[in-house]
């Protein structure tokens, strides 16, 4: 097999493709032949340090590929299945791999490999933002930063699939367009345009029940604003950077407001829950309801210049990393 091992946290250099043995697969796992890989801003958390790794550490949470063996405990998977991951171990960035069945689906016959390893994580990752964190009514206006970006081409065609009101944010006017072609009905550019005070203006300003935001530090106190009493802020990303320490008396009391910092793993802690969510996502995917349109493909070998173009945000939409 080959892999991608990081010795190392720090910058896309530290990125290291080697080639390396692999055992046969545990009792209760199966060796994966990936077809495809997903590219996430997560990755690029573990790399630098920011979610601290024991080192040296594959690195890698989304993939999709098929079983080529078992393990002697497994029953529910076999030979030539198709399956999908988002979770721990980390090991995705590898041409093949070995892998526990309990974080595994399987992937139906409607939806590609190449998609299922772009939609896994972000599509779960909206499923439970959309249905379980803060569940949204049908004419609810709600917002969502970094609109144009992977998740986010995804949220805003889901979120106007159940009749939302999509309010989102990007970083540059040429980033509009691509927004309002996955389902957002106003889009705020918040590097030229005070994106608190344009909230105020599409709500006639009652302010917002929720705002999902998967950038950070930088939208933080403008997310706070856009809330109204008792409103919801999502945290889920650190695309600016992590938070700086929440002042509670100035940022939460004087609305009282709710902020919630949540991850995939709390919401599919049982196979029910890792089910109902894949199948969702699928279902959306098979339907049509959220087209994914994959803006480029990097070879395995290619990796550093993934994370580079991710974290310059360069790309436009999900990318996908070919084995």
């Amino acid at each position: 097999m080959n892999s991608v091992i990081i010795s190392k946290a720090g910058g896309p250099e530290v990125l290291e493709y080697k080639e390396l043995k692999l055992e046969d697969p545990k009792a209760d796992e199966v060796t994966i032949k990936n077809h495809a890989i997903g590219l996430n801003y997560i990755d690029t958390y573990h790399r630098s340090g920011l979610y601290p790794l024991t080192l040296p550490s594959p690195i890698g949470l989304e993939g999709a590929g098929e079983i080529t063996k078992v393990g002697s405990d497994i029953k529910n998977f076999k030979v030539g299945d198709k399956v999908a991951y988002c979770a721990a171990p980390l090991g995705a960035y590898s041409t093949h791999r070995n892998y526990p069945t309990k974080n595994l689906v399987k992937v139906p016959d409607s939806v590609d490999l190449e998609t299922a390893a772009t939609l896994m994580t972000k599509g779960i990752t909206t499923f439970y933002l959309l249905h379980k964190t803060y569940p949204v009514k049908s004419g609810e206006d709600i917002l969502f930063h970094a609109a144009a970006g992977g998740v986010g081409q995804i949220f805003g065609q889901w979120a106007k699939s159940l009749g939302c009101n999509v309010i989102g944010t990007v970083g540059s006017d040429e980033k509009i367009e691509n927004a309002k072609q996955n389902g957002y009905d106003h889009v705020i550019n918040y590097n030229k345009d005070n994106f608190a005070e344009k909230v105020k203006e599409i709500t006639e300003g009652k302010g917002l029940s929720v705002v999902y935001d998967g950038v950070g530090k930088n939208t933080f106190d403008g997310s706070i604003e856009c809330l109204k009493l008792r409103g919801m802020l999502v945290s889920f990303g650190n695309a600016s950077g992590p938070l700086d320490p929440v002042n509670v008396a100035k940022s939460i009391q004087p609305k009282g407001l709710y902020l919630t910092r949540p991850s995939i793993m709390q919401y599919t802690t049982t196979r029910e829950e890792l089910d109902e969510a894949a199948n969702k996502v699928f279902e959306m995917a098979s339907s049509g309801k959220v087209k994914v349109k994959i803006s480029k493909k990097y070879s395995l070998k290619d990796i550093a210049q993934a994370h580079k173009d991710l974290e310059s945000r360069v790309l436009t939409g999900p990318a996908v990393i070919l084995p």
